[in-house]
């Protein structure tokens, strides 16, 4: 089971180029695919799910030429959009039940075993009464994971599922794509680096339409072991060591500026070394100082 993306790219009508020859190549599991916003995510997003189409380049899936084969490969996709309408007046249990005669399940007794399952599933049970238009965000999301698995399908796309999200319903949502995602390829498309941390064991990063890397997290973590150095400094400081170091990212702790540099030796006096995070990694790639690191 393997999702195989080559060389598509995508460019609109405005002249912005969306794409730029995006290879990739997804197996089972949680995939989780990091940039920016406007790095070009949603646009492959919607490109996989048949929702667009790209200027060149070609996209398979179990055999299925998705670009060309739509309504076979309809037939084994979920997909959760950053912004999915819902009617607010009716419950979820009633438009869950709607949703899933219109994905051919007829029989009363099939359709009311499938919905109560995923409504256990997806923790909304208890609230499958509940109006629509009275869900939490998260709420809101997990059921549109409940409707995105009415086909039973073997490929998940979620785009952004928890920007917005408190913390409790972030964890709710990023616990019910875990369990999802052990018997399906499962791609996670999101800005927020602690989300790829916590739930994939496959990733890439994209900036520009451009894929800047795929790897598993933890060799990309190696690269940088020992290589990361912190310090606090003054704001007026930071021009200065902005000018003389390869700062990788940087934030504000008690109104100081607390910086990561990347360097092979110790960068300077009142630089401490730190263990690498993921967000080393995103922002070693973002930042274009990739060519520094050693080779996978």
């Amino acid at each position: 089971m393997e999702l195989l993306i080559e060389n598509v790219s995508k460019t609109y009508p405005n002249g912005v180029q969306a794409l730029r020859e995006v290879n990739l190549r997804i197996g089972r599991g949680m995939f989780g695919l990091l940039g920016p916003n406007g790095a070009g995510k949603s646009t492959l997003m919607r490109t996989i799910a048949t929702l667009q189409e790209p200027d060149q380049g070609r996209i398979s899936f179990m055999g299925i030429d998705v670009l060309r084969q739509k309504d076979e490969i309809r037939k084994l996709l979920g997909y959760l959009p950053q912004e999915f309408g819902v009617y607010p007046k009716v419950s979820a249990e009633m438009l869950l039940d709607h949703l899933a005669v219109l994905n051919g399940i007829t029989s009363r007794a099939q359709r009311r075993k499938v919905v109560e399952a995923l409504l256990h599933k997806t923790n909304l049970w208890q609230d499958r009464k509940k109006k629509l238009g009275g869900f939490s965000g998260g709420m809101k999301q997990r059921f549109g994971i409940a409707q995105a698995l009415l086909a039973n399908p073997r490929l998940i796309i979620v785009d952004e599922p928890t920007a917005g999200l408190d913390p409790a319903e972030r964890n709710r949502f990023l616990n019910l794509l875990s369990e999802i995602g052990e018997n399906t390829v499962v791609i996670l498309s999101t800005h927020i680096v602690e989300d790829v941390k916590e739930l994939c064991t496959d990733m890439a990063i994209i900036n520009h339409g451009q894929v800047l890397m795929q790897g598993h997290p933890q060799a990309e973590l190696n690269k940088l072991r020992g290589r990361v150095w912190r310090r606090r400094i003054e704001k007026s400081e930071l021009p200065e060591y902005e000018q003389q170091y390869r700062i990788i990212s940087r934030k504000l702790i008690a109104g100081k500026p607390d910086i990561h540099v990347l360097s092979d030796a110790p960068p300077g006096e009142g630089f401490e070394t730190v263990a690498p995070e993921l967000e080393d990694v995103y922002f070693t790639y973002i930042s274009g100082m990739q060519q520094a690191l050693p080779a996978s």
